[in-house]
Formats: C-alpha cells, sequence, structure tokens
C-alpha cells in the first residue's frame, strides 16, 4: 500500500489533469479547488514541480514570453494521471468509511445525530 499523497501534490496535480497551466496559473487554481484553504507560495511551488518533474508525474509543455517574462507551462503525465486516480480511489475509499460510521454515530445515552444523516447519500448509510 502506497502512503497517501501529500495535499499540494494532490491539488497541482488535479490542476494539471484540466490541462497545461504555467506556474501562476496552477497556483490560482490550486486556491480555487481547495476552496482558499490552500495558498502555494512561488518557492513552494516550483520546488514541487521540480519533484513531480523528476517523478514523472508532469513534463514540461511549453514556454512562451508575455511581457518580456518567460512563461513556462506544464501538463500532466500519464503516469501523473494514473498517480492522481489511484489518489481519487484511495480518498473515495476512506471517505466512504468514515461517512459509514458518520451516518451510525450515536450520541452519548444513545440519541442519534440527524445533523450528520443528511449530508450521506443512502447507499453510505
Amino acid at each position: 500500500m502506497s502512503k497517501p499523497m501529500q495535499e499540494p501534490t494532490f491539488l497541482i496535480l488535479t490542476a494539471l489533469a484540466d490541462g497545461a497551466q504555467h506556474g501562476y496559473g496552477i497556483i490560482a487554481d490550486v486556491e480555487r479547488i481547495s476552496a482558499g484553504r490552500t495558498r502555494l507560495r512561488a518557492g513552494t511551488l516550483y520546488a514541487a514541480l521540480d519533484r513531480l518533474q523528476a517523478e514523472h508525474l508532469i513534463a514540461q509543455d511549453r514556454e512562451e514570453v508575455v511581457d518580456g517574462r518567460l512563461r513556462r507551462y506544464y501538463r500532466l503525465t500519464e503516469d501523473g494521471a494514473a498517480a492522481l486516480a489511484a489518489e481519487v480511489d484511495a480518498l473515495r475509499r476512506r471517505t466512504e468509511a468514515a461517512a459509514r460510521r458518520l451516518a451510525a454515530f450515536r450520541l452519548p445515552g444513545g440519541g442519534t445525530a440527524p445533523a450528520f444523516a443528511g449530508l450521506f447519500p443512502r447507499g453510505l448509510r
């Protein structure tokens, strides 16, 4: 069993699953995907991009000059898509287990927690 993917890696790969993006686009997309919970700094992003390239999960797509500055675009590789799909599957399994347990949660004294019941599809209760 492989260890869970770090959240920034998961979010970067998720951003690139939508198509090639440059660094600032990835930073903005990660913040959108995470509903503002994760804000990558440029140094953190570029270190992660270097690592993900070394692991063959992403590749450089193209470069262009915009306003005199080089803009490098990255894309998800087949290995990256496979790693992201495996992580999504693992997250789904863990989330379903948590949902089943939370749906069956009993309050001290034996009462149910009705506020949780509406959060889960019938198949998970």
